[in-house]
């Protein structure tokens, strides 16, 4: 079953992952959105991130999961980004993705059933 969430990116300009070869490099909530949908719909974020760790064998492959339907849109408000994400993954692949992403520059304001 589908789950909305609603995130917001209080400064896009501060959501950025600590590493950059995997976090946004979107400047525009059309932008996120796009990249975060993509890190959803696909395993090619999931795939640079597990060939960098110490063992990438040990990785749990299901935060490796996708969903080819994932959709997000992305509303801009003076520095603040709305995203509003609909997808059947579960939340702690959500939350992997987001963090890789953004960092902690991200946050969780509500949760429904899509």
């Amino acid at each position: 079953m589908p789950t909305r969430y609603y995130i917001s990116l209080p400064d896009g300009a501060a959501a950025r992952g600590s590493d950059p070869a995997l976090s946004f490099t979107a400047h525009g909530a059309e932008e996120f959105a796009h990249q975060l949908q993509s890190a959803l719909r696909s395993t090619d974020l999931f795939d640079r991130w597990r060939a960098m760790q110490e063992d990438p064998d040990d990785v749990d492959p299901g935060l490796g999961a996708t969903d080819p339907g994932a959709t997000v849109k992305g509303e801009q408000h003076d520095l603040h980004i709305d995203l509003v994400l609909v997808t059947s993954l579960p939340g702690d692949v959500v939350r992997h993705r987001l963090r890789l992403l953004a960092g902690s520059g991200w946050q969780l304001r509500d949760v429904t059933a899509a």
